[in-house]
């Protein structure tokens, strides 16, 4: 896909829906939890809340969350849910994923769809989900994270732009929105090549049209900030 005349990965467009990038100065009293079963369907209908029509009419981001859990790349102990008042209100998902280059393949990781009911948007609650989980991502013992996101949004995490590692998108392009952390000092030292984020983040789209009669009705609308006009 294209982004401002840069070519991204299929589905890395979710690591632009920066839902918390202009914040509040309110403090709800969030508290995070990891996904357990009984969650997925309301996670799934957050998932859709939070993407209807922002990138193209409709979304299809919760038939993707929908499928990553069983794929054998999904992190499950980083599946994390926020809650306000008993109710889940927001969702951060990770999966393992690599950089390649011709002579080796290098895990790595990545999150998305990172998802805030719209209600509860402007309020930290992505911020409270990515600090927590990039600091367990660290205890687990993984290396770094990958992601495709608004620079001036994740360089407050310490993201930085990954051309600073010579790590470029499957289509051997640099461009500001891939950013990476590193979990531990030179944990991508020595290594570059093309951040690949697998199968896990494609979605298939014959699916959708069955998957979404499982939730209420929403009208598809056509917006000039749209991404995608499909």
């Amino acid at each position: 896909m294209v982004i401002g005349g840069k070519h991204f990965g299929q589905y890395t467009y979710e690591h632009w829906f920066d839902q918390e990038y202009e914040e509040t100065n309110s403090e709800l009293d969030i508290l995070l939890r990891p996904e357990e079963e009984k969650d997925y369907r309301i996670v799934e209908h957050i998932t859709r809340e939070a993407f209807w029509n922002v990138y193209k009419p409709g979304c299809d981001e919760h038939l993707l969350i929908h499928t990553m859990r069983n794929n054998n790349a999904f992190i499950k102990e980083l599946d994390y849910v926020a809650t306000y008042n008993n109710e889940i209100v927001g969702n951060i998902v990770y999966a393992k994923t690599k950089i390649i280059n011709a002579a080796n393949e290098y895990d790595v990781i990545t999150f998305g769809p990172l998802s805030v009911l719209p209600v509860y948007q402007k309020n930290g609650i992505g911020k409270k989900l990515i600090e927590y989980t990039i600091k367990k991502a660290a205890e687990m013992g993984f290396n770094a994270i990958l992601i495709y996101g608004n620079p001036k949004y994740y360089e407050k995490f310490g993201f930085i732009h990954s051309k600073q590692y010579g790590i470029t998108d499957m289509e051997g392009h640099y461009h500001d929105a891939l950013m990476a952390l590193e979990l531990y000092p030179k944990a991508l030292e020595n290594i570059n090549g093309k951040f690949s984020e697998g199968a896990i983040y494609k979605v298939n789209k014959t699916k959708l049209e069955t998957f979404d009669k499982n939730f209420p009705p929403r009208e598809k609308l056509v917006l000039d900030t749209q991404i995608f006009k499909e």
